[in-house]
C-alpha cells in the first residue's frame, strides 16, 4: 500500500486540515495491522479463508472439525454420532490454541456440540463456524447441525453486477408473510421479490439472516455469525433466493452486525473457551450499556481473522452484493455515541474515538473490493464521521455510501411537531441536501428503525385510525386520499434530494 497523501482530501473538506496528524496516525495504524495480519498470506483474501479451515470441512473419509479456543485444557465432540457421549471423542490439540478431530462417523444432518473443558469446569458450546444451528424443541438447547454449505451451488450469475444507483427494498424473511407465521427463504423467492421487481427496485438489504436466539431482537443479537438463520430454512433455499433475485436483476446485500454479538455462553461466542476475553474485551468494557450484549476487542488478530472471514464467506458462499454494516457509530467510538450530539470536528478525532475498529472497518472495505470490486458496503452511522466513504488511499475508511440517518429522525419530528401545511420548505430543502463532500447517501424515509421499534409507519401516522375503517377501494376518505398523496411527495422528495 502506497504512502498517504492528505492534499486531496484537504481539498475534498478542508475542514479535515487541522486534523493532519491524526488522519496519518489512522492511516499508519490501518498499515501496520495489515502488515502484521498478512505475514503468512499473500494478501487480505486468502488471510479471510477463516471458514475453509475451522468449522466442518468435508474429507474424503468423512469430517475434519477444527475449533480455535486458547483457554481451553481440553475439548470434545459429541452428537448424535457417538450417541451424545461427552467424552468419547477427543480433539488433539495441534498449537496455537487450535483443537482438531477427523472423523468419518460425522454425516450430513447429524446435531453436534463442543465440548470444551476450561478452568475444571465441562462447557458445552456451538461450533464457532458452524454453518447452520438448530434448537431442540424438548430441551432448547441449541447445537450444529452438520450441513454441506460450502458446496458447489450452481448460481450462473458471472455477469451480474449490482446497479451503481441502488433503490433498495429493506426486508426481513421472517417477517415478509401476510400469515401470522415466520415465513421462509423458499416463500420470499416465490411470493415477495417477484413484487420487488414489479415496484421496479434493484437492491434488497435483508435483515436477520445470521443467526439469532431472541427472535425479537430483529437479529441484531447474533449467536452464530456463519450460520444462516434455520428459521426461515436451509442454506440451499438462501442461495436460491439470491440466484433468482440476482436473474431479476437484483443485488442482494446483507445486514451484517459486527458491532456487538449476544451475551449468551451456551449458543453464542461469549466464554467459548471459559474467558470472557477471547473474542471480547474484558470486564466493562466488553458490555454494550444499552444493547446488553458483547463487545469484539478489535485489536486482536484472531478477532479480525473470525469477522473478516466472515464477510468474505457471505460473498464466496451466498453471492451477496455487500453489506450494510449495522451499528457503526457504536463501534467507532469508546462511549458508543450514546447521547452524545457531534457538534464539531474534535469530537471525530479525540481520544473517545476507537482507532481499533477504525482500523478494522478499513480492512473490511478494502476485503470487500478487493474480492468483488462491484460489491456495495454501507455504513449505519448516525455520528457523521468525515471521510468514511472516502477512498482508502485518501485517509477515508472506504465505504461506498452512508446512510442519511437524520433524513427518517427529521420526517417523524416534522409528522408529530407541524401539520403539512406549516412545513418549513426552504428548512426541509437544505436539511434534505447536507451532507459530506463527495460522500454517496443513501436516502430514505423511514426503516426498521422507525417503523418497527417503538414507532409509528410515516403512513400510520399520516392516517392514523382511519386505516383500519376507511382504506377500502370502495370506500371515499380524504384523510386516506390526502396521507396517500403525502406518502408519495415525501417519498418522491426524499428519493430527489437526499440521497
Amino acid at each position: 500500500m502506497s504512502k498517504l497523501n492528505t492534499s486531496k482530501l484537504f481539498e475534498i473538506d478542508p475542514y479535515l486540515s487541522p486534523f493532519k496528524e491524526q488522519i496519518e496516525y489512522r492511516h499508519e495504524s490501518y498499515l501496520q495491522k495489515r502488515k502484521e495480519l498478512l505475514k503468512k498470506a499473500k494478501n487480505i483474501i486468502d488471510f479471510a479463508n477463516g471458514y475453509k479451515y475451522f468449522g466442518f470441512i468435508k474429507t474424503e473419509d468423512g469430517y475434519i472439525y477444527r475449533e480455535w479456543a486458547p483457554a481451553a485444557e481440553k475439548m470434545y465432540l459429541t452428537g448424535d454420532f457417538n450417541d451424545w457421549n461427552l467424552y468419547s471423542h477427543e480433539m488433539k490439540n495441534i498449537g496455537g490454541g487450535v483443537f482438531e478431530i477427523t472423523s468419518d462417523l460425522l454425516k450430513p444432518g447429524q446435531k453436534v456440540q463442543a465440548i470444551v473443558i476450561s478452568g475444571g469446569q465441562t462447557l458445552r458450546r456451538v461450533p464457532s463456524y458452524a454453518t447452520r444451528v438448530v434448537q431442540n424443541q424438548n430441551t432448547y438447547l441449541w447445537c450444529a447441525e452438520i450441513e454441506d454449505t460450502i458446496n458447489n451451488f450452481n448460481f450462473e450469475d458471472d455477469g451480474f453486477k449490482p446497479s451503481k444507483t441502488p433503490f433498495i427494498y429493506e426486508c426481513h424473511i421472517g417477517m415478509s408473510s401476510e400469515e401470522g407465521k415466520v415465513s421462509s427463504y423458499k416463500e420470499f423467492t416465490e411470493n415477495v421479490l417477484p413484487k420487488i421487481k414489479e415496484l421496479g427496485y434493484n437492491t434488497i438489504q435483508i435483515m436477520a439472516i445470521m443467526e439469532h436466539p431472541y427472535y425479537g431482537s430483529f437479529g441484531y443479537q447474533v449467536s452464530s455469525f456463519f450460520a444462516a438463520s434455520s428459521r426461515y430454512g436451509k442454506s440451499e433455499d438462501l442461495k436460491n433466493l439470491i440466484k433468482t433475485a440476482h436473474e431479476n436483476g437484483i443485488a442482494v446485500l446483507l445486514d451484517v452486525v459486527h458491532s456487538h454479538a449476544v451475551k449468551n455462553t451456551g449458543d453464542g461466542l461469549n466464554e467459548f473457551d471459559g474467558t470472557e476475553y477471547q473474542y471480547f474485551h474484558e470486564g466493562q468494557k466488553g458490555n454494550h450499556p444499552a444493547w446488553d450484549t458483547k463487545l469484539f476487542n478489535y485489536h486482536k488478530n484472531e478477532v479480525i481473522h473470525f469477522l473478516l472471514s466472515n464477510l468474505k464467506f457471505y460473498l464466496d458462499v451466498f453471492h451477496f452484493d455487500g453489506f450494510r454494516f449495522d451499528g457503526v457509530t457504536s463501534m467507532l467510538y469508546r462511549d458508543h455515541g450514546l447521547g452524545t450530539s457531534f457538534t464539531n470536528y474534535d469530537m471525530y478525532f479525540s481520544d473517545n474515538t476507537d482507532i481499533d475498529a477504525v482500523t478494522y472497518l478499513t480492512l473490511a472495505n478494502e476485503l470487500i473490493h478487493k474480492y468483488n470490486k462491484n460489491a456495495i458496503t454501507i455504513a449505519e452511522d448516525m455520528s457523521g464521521m468525515p471521510g468514511m466513504c472516502l477512498p482508502i488511499s485518501l485517509g477515508g475508511i472506504g465505504f461506498d455510501f452512508r446512510l442519511s440517518m437524520g433524513v427518517p429522525d427529521l420526517w417523524i419530528k416534522l409528522l408529530k411537531e407541524y401539520n403539512d401545511d406549516n412545513f418549513d420548505i426552504a428548512k426541509l430543502y437544505y436539511e434534505l441536501i447536507s451532507r459530506r463532500p463527495k460522500e454517496k447517501n443513501i436516502g430514505y424515509c423511514e426503516s426498521h428503525d422507525q417503523a418497527l421499534v417503538g414507532d409509528k409507519t410515516i403512513m400510520f401516522r399520516l392516517c392514523d385510525a382511519e386505516m383500519y375503517w376507511n382504506m377500502a377501494k370502495d370506500k371515499d376518505s380524504l384523510i386516506i386520499d390526502r396521507g396517500i398523496a403525502l406518502h408519495k411527495m415525501i417519498r418522491l422528495v426524499t428519493a430527489s434530494l437526499a440521497g
